[in-house]
């Protein structure tokens, strides 16, 4: 029999969380000021935290207990709050489960207070780029945005406080999604779904479907967003569900967002069409323009005036470590895509230039298949140069395809590149892989890329 657990007369609460990064952490605060009884569980070690963090939560009577799951903890709780990171299918998670323990993540605790409308964007790549147009264009507008969820500041540090914003903006994974119950937002966002995370999920399908939970429990009141390009999405047609939106590179009856002479028109049902300029718009490639049409679409609908969204496209800079320009040597230019963790996004990355590239690859596999990769990128790849775990998988797929070198280092891969490279050409990191064999993570693998571009100019 499954426990039920009334948020509203229940006030004493015996809540595990797990996993002890930004989100956990920020559970485990808001529970805390909630009068919950709060145990976090942690596989690392106690030494690899902050001290000052650690001593916080112990002063706050948070229980920790580092170095591993303990099932007997996972047992005895009322609730589990899992981070995005942990996967749900470890034995205390599983047998919690079985024992009818409610499972929820971050966002599904912190929806279930949340005041404010919320428009929620996922799909495989381009969600952070979306996000942060999408809090811009409303900013410019003249209300009042927080943006966060998978990047940034955790869903509940926003109703931590008094919820004064006009709208939500979050980014949400699919490891997120997969923890919700109830998360309804007022717009969904889906802008692609191409196979990644292929070591957590059982295949394809199981990955998108989990990307379908963002609209699950949305109704004819709320908005679905869509982009037509998507072969999975343009098969997506919600029963009895939200208000469907259709967006796409070319023009077409079901769309109400194209590419047309240049710039991007845009025509709600009942309004006139609104044509956007691209001349200034900054990001390189059909996928940000894609990614575009869809920041502007709930823009328009929340009625955001147009000479402000165009302000915005005109002055974005894009974000650090997607196909960001990191310096030029000796007419070499460098990019720094370390965002790239996927094939699909790999390729669109590679494919954003018409310079030949000489590609960085590699870290910790994810399940991929590099043979699409080579398919992706070969007219446009002179050379590659391969690091991390994910070496040989990529070397077997390139084979006598492509031109390659094995690097030990970030250091030596970008000094390797830059040797295969010529004058005009472009130098890419663009891993295709995630980061966590030799780094913290996809950020902390592109400043070691840029340092290294540094260290080269330096010495050339």
């Amino acid at each position: 029999m499954k426990k039920i657990l009334n948020w509203q007369s229940k006030i004493e609460k015996n809540v595990l969380v797990v996993g002890l990064g930004e989100s956990g952490l920020a559970a485990a605060k808001w529970l805390v000021r909630q009068r919950s009884q709060v145990t976090v569980s942690e596989k690392r070690k106690k030494a690899d935290f902050n001290k000052d963090v650690v001593a916080d939560l112990l002063r706050s009577g948070v229980k920790l207990e580092f170095g591993g799951h303990r099932i007997k903890t996972f047992l005895e709780s009322d609730l589990i709050v899992v981070s995005p990171g942990i996967s749900l299918d470890i034995k205390p998670l599983s047998q919690a489960r079985d024992q009818g323990v409610p499972i929820i993540g971050e966002i599904e605790l912190a929806s279930r207070y949340l005041k404010t409308p919320c428009i929620a964007v996922t799909g495989t790549n381009g969600k952070s780029t979306v996000v942060h147009l999408i809090g811009e264009m409303l900013r410019k507008g003249g209300k009042r945005v927080f943006v966060g969820g998978n990047i940034g500041y955790p869903l509940t540090y926003y109703i931590a406080g008094e919820q004064e914003d006009d709208y939500v903006v979050l980014e949400v994974s699919s490891f997120q999604l997969d923890t919700t119950q109830t998360f309804s937002p007022l717009m969904a966002l889906i802008l692609n779904i191409s196979p990644d995370h292929l070591d957590r999920y059982a295949d394809y399908t199981s990955y998108g479907m989990s990307k379908e939970r963002v609209f699950k429990n949305q109704g004819p009141e709320q908005i679905l967003i869509l982009n037509d390009d998507d072969p999975w999405l343009r098969k997506e047609q919600p029963k009895n569900g939200p208000t469907v939106y259709r967006y796409g590179l070319e023009s077409k009856p079901e769309r109400i967002a194209a590419l047309e002479n240049g710039g991007i028109a845009v025509k709600l049902p009942g309004e006139e069409m609104i044509t956007f300029r691209l001349e200034r718009f900054s990001l390189p490639g059909n996928h940000n323009r894609a990614n575009l049409m869809a920041a502007i679409i709930p823009c328009l609908i929340l009625k955001t005036p147009p000479s402000a969204m165009q302000e915005v496209i005109d002055h974005f800079q894009g974000l650090h470590h997607r196909i960001e320009r990191v310096d030029t040597v000796r007419g070499i230019t460098f990019y720094d895509d370390s965002k790239a963790t996927n094939i699909d996004a790999a390729i669109k990355s590679v494919t954003s230039f018409s310079e030949p590239v000489v590609l960085i690859a590699g870290g910790r596999d994810k399940g991929s298949d590099y043979h699409r990769l080579v398919e992706g990128v070969s007219e446009k790849v002179k050379w590659a140069i391969f690091l991390g775990e994910a070496s040989n998988l990529l070397s077997g797929a390139f084979g006598n395809k492509i031109s390659w070198n094995m690097a030990n280092s970030m250091t030596d891969a970008v000094s390797l590149a830059f040797n295969r490279a010529q004058e005009g050409d472009v130098v890419l990191l663009a891993p295709a892989c995630a980061s966590f064999d030799m780094f913290k993570d996809f950020r902390h693998r592109g400043e070691v890329f840029k340092e290294a571009v540094r260290k080269l100019k330096n010495g050339v």
